[in-house]
């Protein structure tokens, strides 16, 4: 069944939302890790603020794709929807944060590589449960 037939209200299988989610957080990482690379490498700015700045940049550019595309979730509310995503990207972005700040600080690992690390595991283990559950259910 087409999505365009497919009753708007009904969930997505668990399979193709998780493929969808994932395509999504793959297209806002990009433009989370261009940010975070613009602001530190070319503006100088310190690169836990452009994690984060980048991580910020990136929820929006999520926000958008789980709603119509990955979830497909557009005939929900926008505000509650907003709001749930609020929370959990605000959760999203201080994983992120720290995580990238600890492995970097502990294991001397370079910024990016533990910017990678740190947005594959908060991106399968937390965003995707609480995108399927809680913002688009």
């Amino acid at each position: 069944m087409n999505s365009s037939t497919q009753n708007k209200s009904s969930k997505v299988p668990m399979l193709e939302s998780f493929y969808k989610s994932q395509v999504s957080s793959l297209t806002a990482t990009a433009a989370d890790f261009g940010v975070f690379l613009f602001l530190s490498r070319l503006c100088g700015m310190y690169y836990v603020w452009a994690s984060a700045t980048g991580a910020i940049c990136g929820a929006i550019i999520s926000f958008f794709l789980g709603r119509h595309w990955a979830f497909r979730k557009k005939d929900k509310g926008l505000t509650g929807q907003a709001f749930r995503y609020t929370i959990t990207s605000g959760l999203s972005v201080v994983f992120n944060t720290y995580l990238i700040y600890f492995i970097t600080e502990s294991f001397g690992i370079k910024d990016v590589v533990s910017k990678v690390i740190a947005s594959l595991f908060v991106g399968v283990f937390f965003n995707f449960c609480m995108f399927r559950y809680f913002v688009y259910r």
